[in-house]
C-alpha cells in the first residue's frame, strides 16, 4: 500500500470516528467501519492504528 492509501485510511478512520461521536447516527455500522479500517491498516503495516495516532498527536 502506498503512504497516500495509508493517509487516506487514517482520515476515513478519523472521520469516522468523528461522526461516531454524534449521537444521531446508526453506531454500529459506523463501529464495523473502523474495524474494518483498523484491521487494513494493520495487515499493511503490521502496527495498530491507534498507537500510531498517538505517535504523531
Amino acid at each position: 500500500m502506498k503512504n497516500s492509501e495509508l493517509k487516506k485510511l487514517t482520515s476515513q478512520y478519523n472521520e469516522f470516528r468523528a461522526k461516531k461521536k454524534r449521537k444521531h447516527v446508526n453506531s454500529f455500522k459506523i463501529e464495523e467501519m473502523l474495524k474494518e479500517i483498523e484491521h487494513r491498516y494493520f495487515h499493511e503495516t503490521g502496527r495498530t492504528l491507534k498507537s500510531d495516532l498517538k505517535e504523531f498527536a
